[in-house]
């Protein structure tokens, strides 16, 4: 099926969005490794930065704004985070870019590790506005993407991250990104309400798009949506 907006372009987990020459990618989750002692080689946020690098190269982006949940740890900061944290800047600065992020329900420390751009909800040029998506938005808009759901689907017994697209709050649109950070386990969105959706921009679950990011093939494949995944998947 084919993209519902052209202007938008679906890569590695994050988005890029031409109108507002933005990149937006959500729930980086940086220390969960060491928080939830994970031994494997993502689990020290290396490899979050060096993927984000490579979205940077890709669409040299204007402005590059975390949509919440930068970190994982709430009330502490594990080892080796600021140093993460320092080299996700400068990626973005060596590339030109502006940075935002807009903290999520786990950023409580964030200003410990991080003394650059913060705003509660961010309003691209286009108008779209970028948040975490856990409370309800301050801000009317026609679009909003968010995260903090972590969505995923289930293809013949696979679990795959992806985006979610279609009608949210009030009559905007919303634009669920799945969790950047690779450790998220993700949550199976086939067949849940929006009720069950844990952001309360996700009012009509049974009209959201899902796309999957096929990498290998350097395609986005869009699914029917989820009312229609029912019956489906």
């Amino acid at each position: 099926m084919t993209a519902p907006d052209p202007r938008l372009a679906f890569a590695d987990r994050g988005m890029y969005l031409a109108e507002a020459d933005a990149l937006v990618v959500a729930d980086l989750h940086l220390g969960r490794g060491v928080a939830s002692r994970v031994d494997a080689p993502l689990g020290d946020g290396r490899n979050t930065v060096d993927r984000l690098e490579g979205l940077l190269d890709r669409f040299e982006p204007r402005i590059v704004v975390v949509a919440g949940d930068l970190l994982h740890a709430v009330s502490w900061i594990p080892d080796g985070v600021a140093d993460r944290v320092a080299e996700l800047e400068r990626a973005v600065e060596r590339s030109g870019a502006a940075l935002v992020v807009t903290p999520g329900n786990h950023d409580v420390s964030l200003e410990r590790v991080y003394d650059g751009s913060v705003s509660t909800e961010h309003r691209l040029t286009d108008g779209t506005v970028v948040l975490h998506g856990h409370e309800p938005p301050e801000r009317d808009a026609d679009r909003y993407v968010i995260g903090h759901d972590h969505p995923a689907l289930s293809v013949d017994g696979r679990k795959l991250p992806c985006l979610l697209y279609g009608p949210g709050h009030g009559d905007s649109e919303v634009i669920v990104l799945p969790a950047f950070d690779r450790l998220a386990a993700g949550t199976t969105v086939n067949r849940l309400r929006a009720g069950e959706f844990l952001s309360p921009l996700v009012t009509d679950a049974d009209g959201l798009r899902p796309a999957v990011r096929d990498e290998a093939a350097g395609e986005t494949l869009w699914f029917p949506s989820l009312g229609e995944c029912r019956e489906l998947l």
